[in-house]
This record gives C-alpha cells, structure tokens and sequence, in this order.
C-alpha cells in the first residue's frame, strides 16, 4: 500500500470520527427547542373597558420592564370574552392548550374560569376583590393553591366619608350593581355597613344583564339622592349610559374607580388601575423567575387610595372642594363622557 493511499484513508478515519463526536454533542431537535423556547403567559380578560385595558396593559409594561417582552422573550396569548360567560370555559381551555407557563385572569368571572381548568399551572389574579370570598383561594394571607394576585379592593370607607363631606344633603344612597358578579356582593354589603355608620340610608338595585340599565338608572332617580357604584365589571361596561341617564335625571355618581370618574361619575377615591396591573406584572413575572409561589404569596392588597374628581361633574352639581382635597386630588376633565353624549344625540 503505497504511502499516498494511507494518507488517505487516515484523513477520511479523522473526518468520520469527528463527525460522530460532533453529533454525539449535538443537541436533537427536541432538545434545541427547549433550550430556545420563550415561556408563555396565558391572558383572560372579562371585557374591554377603561378600567380592566389599564390593568392588562400594566401587566404588559412590568412584563417588558422585567425583561419579559412580548414577541421576543415571552409570549402573551390574550383572550377577551367580551362580558359573554359562555365564552370564558372556552377561552380558558384554549389558554392550557397554548401550554401556558402562568396564567392571568382579569376580573373575578374571568379568574373563576381559569380556575376552573386546572389545578397545577400558576394563576395570578388581576382585579379580584375577594378572592377567598369568591372562593379562589383559601385565605387571602395563606392561598394554599396555584392561585394568588392583585386585589383591587375600594377604600370603601373613604369613598363613604368623600361622598358624605362633599354631597351633605344626600340621606340615601341607591347602590347599583350587577348579580352576574360575585365580587359585587361582598362590595355592596361594605358599602352598606360604612353607610350606617354615618347614618345614611342604602337601597340596592341590582340588575340581571345591561338591558336593564336605563330603566333601573331612570328609577333610582325617583328614590335616591346618589348613586355608587361598586368595582362592578357588567356596570363599568355601560358606564357611559350609566351617566348620561343620571345626567338627565340631575343624580350625581360615586363610583368606585378612577376611569369611572373620567366617564363621568363625580369623584372617588379608588386604585389606580394601571398600577394594579404593575402589580400584577410584578408577580407574573416572579413566577416566571420562579421567585415565588402562589401557595404561600399572600393576595396583594392596596392600603390607599387616590382622590379623583371630574371637573365638569362638580360644576354640574355644584360641589366645591376643601382646600386640603383641592391639594390632593387629580382633576379629569370629563371628555370621555362628553363623546359619548354627542354620539348618542346625533
């Protein structure tokens, strides 16, 4: 054999050799995947209004601020069922299908839903009031399960105090609320406790869907000298009729949430909903870091509350404001609800 030959087939044994290392090194296909895959955050939202798109694009914010963005190193699915129940079983199903990592649910009927899917994958909570009223997790300071949150729980209290100091002639309050929601309950029976306190008369109008909402707002004109209403999805979805009916009958809103403000309520003192949702991406994101567990992290609770007023409203009723709550308080103009009002007169 001559010597050019064996120079040969000793180049052709190196070149074989190595390709078998080299592939005993490679990762198999599966195995890249899992090196590279992104982790999945899994969104369902009750329905579109100001208050709930606050939160959800909170979340979105602290995700990115955390190094979590959308499309590079995370993936949201986003789910909205659009107020319909019905649709909340399905979406949450095609949410566990998307092999989500945590999932979030916006609002009580939406979490309940998520809840109802699974045992095991992570849940955190956005917009919740009670979640162990609404029977989510054992204890709000112990949940125990694969659920905790953010609540966005009133200072009802203050929201009482605020409508007493600034409405002093109102003896009776009409609190308008929707039963499909569970949080609205434990809500009302708040309200109604701080209300007694103070000496004021409450009555309850609850209402089965939103077809109903004009009549029931044209009746409690007839009754009550306010009306407040609570963190109530079904309620914060016709905000703007709510207003123009209350408009029209001369009967002022306190509602529980700053963008109801904006939609023409009066004034409150209530969460900033983009920051519960900062909150909510806080804790999305410390599970995706595996920094923490829903079974032992307490439900997130805000101690204080902002002092929102709407500007237009306060003229409108004629409600001035003390020196000491000009100072603090946040001014909106109005505008959303002035839209709608010249949508609906065309």
């Amino acid at each position: 054999m001559n010597k050019r030959l064996l120079v040969a087939i000793a180049a052709l044994l190196g070149i074989l050799t190595y390709g078998f290392i080299a592939g005993k090194n490679e990762p198999a296909e599966n195995e890249k995947k899992a090196v590279t895959e992104i982790p999945t955050v899994g969104v369902l939202q009750f329905v579109s209004h100001p208050a709930l798109d606050q939160i959800y694009q909170g979340m979105v914010d602290r995700l990115e601020e955390r190094g979590f963005q959308d499309g590079k190193t995370v993936t949201i699915e986003f789910q909205n069922g659009q107020a319909d129940h019905n649709k909340l079983t399905m979406m949450s199903q095609q949410l566990l299908d998307k092999k989500s990592d945590v999932l979030v649910g916006i609002a009580t009927p939406a979490a309940q839903s998520l809840a109802n899917v699974t045992k095991d994958i992570p849940i955190i909570l956005g917009a919740i009031t009670n979640p162990e009223s609404a029977g989510l997790v054992a204890s709000n300071e112990k949940p125990g399960g694969n659920i905790t949150g953010v609540s966005d729980q009133s200072p009802v209290n203050s929201q009482i105090e605020l409508l007493k100091e600034i409405l002093p002639e109102a003896q009776k309050i009409g609190i308008l609320f929707s039963l499909a929601e569970d949080n609205s309950e434990f809500q009302v029976q708040m309200v109604e406790k701080e209300a007694k306190k103070r000496g004021l008369e409450t009555k309850r109008y609850a209402i089965p869907s939103t077809n109903e909402i004009t009549q029931m707002v044209s009746v409690m004109a007839g009754e009550v000298d306010v009306i407040y209403i609570p963190t109530d999805n079904t309620i914060a979805n016709v905000m703007p009729t709510v207003t123009q009916i209350a408009n029209q009958e001369n009967i002022p809103i306190i509602p529980s949430v700053d963008t109801m403000v904006a939609e023409g309520g009066l004034a409150t003192i209530g969460i900033n909903q983009y920051e519960l949702g900062l909150q909510t991406g806080e804790m999305v994101a410390d599970i995706l870091e595996e920094k923490s567990e829903p079974a032992t992290t307490p439900v997130y609770t805000f101690k204080t509350g902002d002092l929102i007023v709407n500007e237009k409203q306060m003229a409108r009723f004629n409600v001035t404001l003390s020196k000491k709550r000009q100072e603090e308080a946040t001014f909106v103009t109005g505008e959303k609800e002035e839209k709608v009002d010249e949508t609906t007169n065309e």
